[in-house]
């Protein structure tokens, strides 16, 4: 299994970014009843969860997130997203994507995609 994960970049202060995180090699019916989220990580310090989406449909985010930050999933297509808006210097770190899925041995992560926010 493979994620690969993408449209991290430059942005300034106010803009606004979308993440996606596609699954290879993973089987839908794995994918679909995984949960799926997005962590960061700036240097130094501890992997942080951002935001989740159980294999329901249910939201989680990190408070300083809340209400700047959407999380989806894609099923069919095995990919996730986070949309990133009103982006703020501090959201400037490395975003990973991840699956957990229902058996064990089913967690995985991407590589990693870069975000860095001008102010």
């Amino acid at each position: 299994v493979q994620l690969q994960a993408s449209g991290g970049g430059l942005v300034q202060a106010g803009g606004s970014l979308r993440l996606s995180c596609a699954a290879s090699r993973m089987i839908f019916s794995t994918y679909s009843a995984s949960d799926v989220g997005w962590y960061r990580q700036a240097p130094g310090k501890q992997r942080e969860l951002v935001s989740t989406i159980n294999r329901r449909g249910s939201t989680d985010y990190v408070d300083s997130v809340k209400g700047r930050f959407t999380i989806s999933r894609d099923n069919a297509r095995k990919t996730m997203y986070l949309q990133m808006n009103s982006l703020k210097p501090e959201d400037t770190v490395v975003y990973f994507c991840n699956v957990n899925g229902p058996f064990a041995g089913v967690d995985f992560w991407g590589q990693g995609t870069k975000v860095t926010v001008s102010s």
